[in-house]
This record gives structure tokens, C-alpha cells and sequence, in this order.
């Protein structure tokens, strides 16, 4: 199972840093979001 969860990793490298950027994002954009209703 390791060895297979290594070779998705491996081949899959350049999408990995791209939806690790997009789940940072979404994260931000949540905090955001639930920050704003308390500063009006």
C-alpha cells in the first residue's frame, strides 16, 4: 500500500502543489467568510 500511495504521489507531483494551493485558498476564503458578519 505504501509503495502504491509513493507512485500516486510521484506521478501526480505537479496537480499535488496546484490543489494544495486551491485547498489553502478555499480555507482562507472560509475564514473570510465567516469573520465578515462579525465586523459590521
Amino acid at each position: 500500500m505504501f509503495t502504491q500511495i509513493k507512485t500516486v504521489v510521484r506521478n501526480s507531483q505537479s496537480t499535488l502543489l496546484q490543489d494544495a494551493i486551491g485547498a489553502g485558498a478555499l480555507v482562507v476564503m472560509m475564514v473570510v467568510a465567516l469573520h465578515v458578519p462579525g465586523m459590521a
